[in-house]
């Protein structure tokens, strides 16, 4: 029989069960893509719930006008009105829905990341894993969503096939229908491809998620989107982003038919045909053809994903990289520094990213380290940058990426302030909106714990320790309550033990 203060602690743990639920985001809203809504310069769709513009008639938010950081920027990108992208999104729209409270969407009909419930107030913690600690069944599944949201079309976003200009100021709207998988694919091109400048002329100094503050923020959006647009498509609330843990690794441990498909047995740029990976076609790798177009990605195929991971240039990446070049990354006080971009130096961010050496925290942009090294190594469609999110060790990568940052927000514990509010390369300073999300996100938005977005990774786990008092038998213990979440089996599991 149970005495009375275990029956209590059982208790008490089963009060901290939660429900966990969430819906879905991305890039240009379906209904946001005429040309009545691009002359208008106004995204602010009806929610369903209630028909009006942006759940107006449920107080979930308001049409407004976009307010734009007027903050001055860095040097890096010395032209004016020449590029869609600048002072994101305004040359598409300049009124979008402001949500309220714990609401978020284009329409205002979702929940923050972190919120869940009928009005969004309810709070939720999701956990990210070790894709190596997933049971068989785990792991099958995640790769079938990957297939799934490859072979699905998107139904609340397209993507533009033209700049403003060529749509002839919005009145000749150039859209396309893409899957959910290329839907993100084409969003890291967009947001880190080159300027056109017309004729031949483009400038490359310039990326909107690359090489300046923004990099880890933008990510860290970019995966929580993701995340939620496989809970929708698959119905699976539950669903979490799995990482790969590539510190102090030999090789390419997840390039198995097991895993993220393994070498082609002829041909090593290739996947192995035994891996459904080898029959997906690659979007948006000719940058070069693009640039000579003075054209945009629009999303055709453009053959299979191309991976020779070990097979690099030695002298720029000669391995993956090392616990120990992890935690000296997490040493450094200064999360940005300096001229803010890829030549800074002591800079968390820049180190992580791959362009500082990880032993010294000094800019060599000749190597290529953390971050960076792991593109790099792979020797394919992961090593250019415009085009990487074509294979999907891009998203386990970046996961364990933004654990790390994680794990430098918790041991450094920075205030909003630290993020840079100006001087920062064009479209990274703390007030400016991420290119090219609709709803809006703000950069600063993302420089907090990853447990107020909702989510936390498996390895960082701590136990949250709290004094209950038990009126009864004298007993007074303190509790140490580990909070495990286990994402696609329908709830959460917590675990109790005295200390």
């Amino acid at each position: 029989m149970l005495s009375c203060c275990s029956v209590r602690m059982f208790l008490f743990a089963m009060g901290l069960l939660l429900v966990i639920l969430q819906p879905s985001t991305g890039q240009f809203p379906r209904v946001c893509a005429n040309t009545q809504s691009l002359l208008r310069k106004e995204c602010c769709p009806p929610w369903d719930g209630d028909g009006t513009p942006c759940g107006e008639r449920s107080n979930r938010g308001t049409c407004q006008r976009i307010l734009l950081s007027q903050a001055p920027l860095g040097p890096q990108f010395p032209f004016s009105g020449v590029d869609d992208r600048e002072d994101w999104p305004s040359v598409f729209y300049n009124r979008t829905c402001r949500c309220r409270g714990n609401f978020m969407g284009f329409n205002c009909g979702e929940c923050k990341f972190g919120f869940s419930g009928q009005n969004c107030t309810e709070r939720r913690l999701r956990t990210r894993r070790n894709i190596f600690q997933l049971t068989i069944s785990e792991k099958d599944k995640f790769l079938a969503y990957l297939n799934l949201a490859k072979n699905i079309p998107s139904k609340d976003y397209v993507i533009a096939t033209g700049t403003y200009a060529q749509m002839n100021n919005g009145s000749n709207p150039m859209f396309r229908n893409i899957n959910v998988y290329d839907l993100f694919v084409w969003m890291h091109y967009y947001a880190s491809r080159d300027t056109l400048l017309g004729g031949s002329n483009v400038w490359r100094d310039i990326d909107f998620a690359h090489e300046a503050p923004g990099f880890l923020p933008w990510h860290r959006a970019f995966l929580l989107l993701w995340e939620r647009e496989i809970q929708k498509i698959t119905g699976d609330e539950n669903f979490t982003i799995p990482y790969w843990d590539w510190r102090d690794a030999e090789d390419c441990v997840i390039c198995t038919d097991e895993y993220m498909g393994g070498q082609h047995p002829t041909n090593p740029n290739l996947l192995s045909p035994a891996s459904f990976f080898s029959s997906w076609q690659v979007i948006c790798t000719q940058s070069e053809e693009y640039n000579s177009q003075q054209a945009l990605c629009n999303a055709t195929s453009e053959g299979p994903i191309l991976r020779n991971p070990g097979n690099n240039d030695k002298s720029r990446t000669p391995r993956l990289p090392s616990s120990s070049e992890v935690e000296f990354c997490l040493t450094l006080t200064q999360y940005e520094s300096g001229s803010m971009d890829k030549m800074a130096n002591y800079s968390f961010r820049n180190t992580l990213e791959g362009f500082a050496d990880p032993h010294t925290a000094i800019s060599n942009i000749s190597q290529s380290g953390l971050h960076n090294a792991l593109h790099i190594y792979m020797n394919g469609s992961m090593s250019q940058v415009q085009g990487s999110a074509n294979d999907p060790i891009f998203i386990l990568h970046h996961a364990f990426v933004d654990s790390i940052f994680e794990r430098w927000l918790r041991r450094h514990r920075p205030m909003l302030e630290v993020y840079p509010a100006a001087n920062a390369p064009i479209g990274h300073n703390r007030e400016n909106y991420m290119v090219p999300f609709i709803p809006l996100y703000r950069n600063g938005e993302f420089f907090i714990s990853s447990r107020e977005l909702g989510y936390d990774y498996e390895y960082l786990q701590e136990p949250v320790c709290l004094l209950m008092e038990m009126y009864s038998s004298a007993c007074c213990v303190k509790l140490c309550v580990s909070l495990q979440f286990i994402g696609g089996r329908g709830g959460s599991l917590i675990y109790v033990y005295p200390v």
